[in-house]
């Protein structure tokens, strides 16, 4: 895998202490989902920005730090559905606006203003699905690596594919053709 640029790590180093236990946690999920964009990206030669899928993929959950998941060593107040909007506004905060959205819109497999309101969500009311090739691929890969277990195991698609009917047929819909451009 490429390296990540040298901003990624200023930009942890602003929110995350070194000795935080969910620090190796969120870098070792977004390295597995980084790794696996860029496999995706040479084996289908895609044309994307190979640095810009790097780098949002290693910041796409950097939000989680103020989320309350204690299971995955989350000790904010926010609900774990709100990292994405989160982490966008810690990013736009850093001057990364598209970086930001890839935040915003990796949740499932991107919510649209539907979902929000039909599964009353405590998110802002705005359609929040990927629209970028990039932001499709990341939001893609997420999907195949947890955050809480092994890490660094890669779950089957028949798996995701369980995982993704349990948020609807839209969310399973959307999954599907992110599946079928990428696969």
């Amino acid at each position: 895998m490429m390296p990540p640029s040298p901003f990624v790590r200023d930009i942890f180093s602003r929110w995350y202490s070194p000795d935080d236990p969910l620090l190796p946690t969120v870098l070792t999920h977004s390295g597995c989902v980084a790794e696996l964009a860029l496999e995706i990206a040479d084996n289908k030669d895609l044309d994307v920005d190979r640095q810009f899928v790097c780098d949002a993929a290693m910041l796409h959950d950097i939000g989680v730090i103020a989320c309350d998941a204690p299971a995955i060593h989350c000790h904010g107040s926010l609900p774990y559905i709100c990292h994405g909007v989160e982490g966008r506004r810690l990013l736009e905060m850093a001057g990364l606006p598209r970086h930001a959205l890839v935040c915003e819109r990796h949740t499932g497999s991107g919510l649209t203003v539907q979902d929000i309101v039909r599964q009353n969500l405590p998110l802002p009311h705005r359609d929040m699905c990927p629209v970028s090739l990039e932001e499709k691929l990341i939001c893609y890969a997420d999907k195949f690596f947890s955050k809480s277990g092994s890490l660094s195991e890669r779950k089957p698609l028949e798996k995701v594919i369980r995982q993704m009917e349990t948020f609807g047929e839209d969310s399973l819909r959307r999954f599907l053709d992110l599946h079928a451009l990428f696969s």
